[in-house]
């Protein structure tokens, strides 16, 4: 069954962002991410919410833990920690039974 990262993000310093986007690259190909959303037009009609709003999807729960815990991902990881904040979950998706 499907995963997702769902990312509610910050951005404080855009031109540093980009060296985080550049990087991550390497990881969700390696393990097939997807954006589903990334960034774009948004209205928060419940709540709070960061700025910045990104969806991946992988193709089951242990590979989308597996593309956050590798290498590649904490190495690109590495370059948003000062230039933005972040929050981020892992979840399963939802497969209806009839």
């Amino acid at each position: 069954m499907v995963a997702y990262w769902i990312a509610h993000v910050d951005v404080s310093d855009p031109e540093s962002y980009e060296a985080y986007r550049s990087a991550n690259a390497l990881a969700f190909n390696k393990f097939k991410g997807r954006f589903i959303v990334r960034g774009g037009k948004s209205k928060v009609v419940e709540g709070n919410v960061r700025s910045r709003t990104v969806v991946i999807e992988f193709d089951d729960y242990d590979t989308a833990n597996a593309c956050f815990d590798s290498k590649e991902y904490q190495e690109a990881m590495a370059h948003k920690l000062n230039c933005s904040e972040a929050d981020v979950v892992i979840v399963e998706g939802y497969s209806p039974t009839i």
